[in-house]
């Protein structure tokens, strides 16, 4: 199956919509040889193909793109023209007449016939179908709109077929949105509060539910969901930054991060790159108190973190360590400074200092979510670090 770089470059000139500089649409057909008139785009990607083509070699490469090539050769009868716009990606410019079908119909009857001839060929993809067009010059149109069409395979998976419809915008109105941004609201605050105690594990708990939620409340729609997580994973990489955290090295990997996850087109692995990079930044944070401990030590205060809310007595910390309590108690002195029971104080004390901070709730509610059963107690343990009461805490942070 022979290539023409002719063809190729017409194509270019009709996807870019650069074509209208060059000459009218005739005079480039007889000038690149072609007698094609494509109506309408559609863009097929291989699925997983950054996965897939992952440490292979360009001989892998270029006989997935000859595979693909002949799979749609023998699946179109139609004449066509194909380029090639990213790896694994491949837009195909179809000559179509909508008798005896509507070209909607035809169009998605070819999408399918090229699915099954890719799927002899051991290669999955999904499609993206643009809008027929007469006119050539609108052909880039048809392009944007098969691409577009496509950001719904970021939720829904692999062999899908889209085709672009011109939707109104739903307005996110109603008691269930309402209530979906209150209890993200309380989620994010105490994701955050999580990270400000470097509680790692808690952290990412806390970041899943958050992800789910977000997608119901923007109703699957991909851009503003990916923009809403990178404003989140940006709180967080600010809380570390507060922690002392070099920025340099912070703000580098924030730019790496949001390119690589922009570009990130399934959703199981856009959740797996925040999570991953979320616990990486909030082990950052981490890092100084656990820094010089040891491991039965550094196990401890994971699970005073991450049990914040319970009743936590020594005796349960030191048999959750596999020690026994004089045992932990000396230890934990002597590499952290302070009791297991002043530690656990602490951190309580600093999640609250970020709920106050942050927060409208009462002083009663801080200290439940905190693990202070009583808020008396709660505040007499917040004056004997603090030196000052939790009321007299806010009220400084509104001056």
């Amino acid at each position: 199956m022979e290539r023409n770089p002719a063809y190729t470059a017409f194509s270019h000139l009709l996807l870019s919509g650069t074509l209208v500089h060059e000459a009218s649409f005739s005079e480039m057909q007889q000038q690149y040889g072609i007698t094609v008139h494509p109506h309408l785009v559609m863009v097929v990607s291989v699925d997983r193909y950054p996965d897939l083509a992952k440490e292979k070699h360009l001989h892998w490469k270029i006989e997935m793109g000859q595979k693909l090539i002949a799979a749609i050769h023998n699946a179109v009868t139609a004449p066509f023209l194909t380029a090639w716009i990213e790896e694994g990606v491949l837009a195909l410019l179809l000559e179509l007449s909508p008798e005896p079908y509507s070209a909607d119909e035809k169009a998605a009857r070819i999408a399918r016939d090229i699915q099954r001839a890719a799927d002899a060929m051991h290669i999955a993809v999904s499609i993206g179908i643009g809008t027929y067009y007469d006119d050539p010059y609108m052909l880039q149109h048809s392009y944007e709109e098969a691409r577009k069409s496509m950001v719904d395979r970021f939720f829904q998976g692999n062999r899908m077929i889209f085709q672009f419809e011109k939707k109104k915008s739903a307005a996110r109105t109603g008691q269930n949105y309402l209530f979906l941004k209150e209890k993200i609201e309380k989620e994010r605050i105490e994701l955050l509060a999580r990270v400000r105690i470097a509680d790692v594990e808690g952290t990412i708990v806390m970041l899943q539910v958050i992800l789910e939620d977000l997608v119901q409340a923007n109703q699957y729609k991909v851009d503003m969901f990916k923009s809403e997580v990178v404003d989140l994973v940006m709180m967080v990489s600010r809380l570390v930054l507060e922690s002392g955290f070099s920025a340099e090295t912070i703000l580098s990997e924030n730019a790496h991060f949001i390119q690589d996850l922009y570009q990130t087109i399934r959703y199981d692995k856009f959740i797996q790159k925040v999570c991953d990079y979320v616990r990486q930044l909030t082990e950052q944070a981490a890092f100084t108190q656990m820094a010089g401990v040891s491991p039965v030590v550094r196990q401890a205060i994971r699970y005073i973190k991450e049990n914040l809310q319970e009743r936590l007595s020594l005796d349960e910390i030191a048999q959750y360590c596999c020690l026994s309590k004089y045992h932990l108690s000396h230890l934990f002195k002597k590499e952290v400074g302070s009791t297991v029971v002043d530690f656990l104080n602490k951190v309580r004390i600093e999640k609250a200092l970020y709920y106050l901070e942050t927060t409208d709730l009462t002083i009663q509610q801080i200290a439940s979510e905190v693990g202070f059963q009583d808020a008396n107690y709660f505040s007499r343990m917040f004056k004997k670090y603090m030196q000052h009461s939790p009321k007299e805490h806010r009220l400084a942070r509104l001056c």
